[in-house]
């Protein structure tokens, strides 16, 4: 969402003849400057509200072969390589955020939130060939009511079974256990919370059971994986957080440090939190080099093991909603480049 203040509505023509530029409404603290280091080709849907949500697959035989899958919320699912080039596309339109985790039998589901129906919340399956870099649809499950929007998973207390969080814009946060029968893939859910406004970011950390909840114009929750008790953790402050509060993403360090990260689309910036407290590390903003600047980003993900020379230190990776002229696409930035900005040691 895009918000004007009196002061922008004033220069309005101005931001009209600079095509889709967004000038932000509210800034919050300084931010430090990043620029991509690779970014992929623009997603099929030109001119619309179309890319959306990364998640990354880390080849851990040979991390420089890694895989990136990406959304186009009108056409479907791409993979990526750490170059940025497309090696696949599924067409599946009305998927909005993705995740991806490892099986234990080596195969890698991915699952996006499939808005196809915007009156169930339902999970698209696929499965990613890392060899070939290619997707095989593997079902669908209905979780329950609402429009599907935030997607994220963690491997289950069982072996074998998967946990997938649903965050719909109503608010209410689905649990869904799924196991794999008969060569296909089953879900049972249960709703493990409710926040009051639009949901959308997901994030879980199975180090502290904890889920984090981008509720997009109040903040951030730590939800508990086994209770569903919640608390907001940060607020919308005009400082580290201008609404709309988007993608989230983690870098986890030891039993419960790290990094949170969180997608500050009001202005165009990047929330660093450090865990396990959701302390305020500063900002941060993609901004021109020999790729173009990021502005209102959706999702992001993040990764801070090694993925070979082009980003030893660490991946990350944000969707670029204003890529003018072309369509959106996604923007990677090493990790390492991120931390060295803010001040902070790997």
């Amino acid at each position: 969402m895009i918000r004007f203040s009196r002061t922008a509505a004033a220069i309005a023509p101005l931001m009209l003849a600079a095509a889709c530029a967004t000038v932000p409404a509210i800034t919050g603290d300084p931010a430090v400057t990043v620029s991509a280091r690779a970014e992929t080709p623009p997603v099929g849907t030109a001119r619309e509200d179309a890319a959306d949500d990364p998640a990354i697959w880390r080849n851990p035989a040979d991390p420089a072969a890694s895989l990136v899958v990406g959304t186009d919320k009108k056409g479907g699912l791409y993979v990526y390589d750490l170059k940025g080039a497309q090696r696949h596309f599924l067409a599946a339109p009305g998927l909005n955020n993705v995740d991806l985790i490892d099986l234990p039998d080596g195969r890698v589901l991915v699952a996006a939130s499939d808005r196809s129906d915007l009156t169930k919340v339902q999970l698209f399956l696929a499965l990613l060939d890392t060899d070939t870099g290619t997707l095989t649809p593997a079902g669908k499950i209905v979780a329950g009511p609402g429009e599907g929007y935030g997607i994220c998973m963690i491997a289950g207390p069982r072996a074998g079974e998967i946990v997938a969080f649903s965050a719909p814009k109503e608010g209410t946060i689905y649990r869904t256990v799924i196991t794999a029968a008969g060569g296909r893939f089953t879900g049972s859910t249960t709703t493990l919370a409710q926040i009051p406004t639009q949901t959308e970011g997901c994030i879980a950390d199975p180090r502290t059971g904890t889920l984090y909840i981008g509720e997009e114009d109040a903040g951030i929750w730590a939800i508990d994986i086994a209770t569903g008790a919640k608390r907001l953790v940060a607020t919308i402050d005009n400082r580290a957080l201008v609404a709309d509060v988007e993608g989230l993403a983690i870098a986890p360090q030891g039993k419960d440090g790290g990094y949170l990260v969180a997608s500050s689309q009001g202005d165009n910036a990047y929330a660093v939190f450090r865990l396990p407290g959701v302390t305020p590390v500063g900002r941060f903003r993609i901004a021109q080099g020999a790729f173009g600047s990021v502005e209102e980003t959706d999702g992001i993900a993040l990764d801070h093991r090694n993925f070979g020379p082009d980003f030893a230190g660490g991946l990350f990776i944000a969707q670029d909603g204003v890529n003018a002229p072309r369509a959106q696409n996604f923007k990677y930035v090493r990790w390492d480049e991120i931390l060295a900005a803010l001040g902070e040691g790997q």
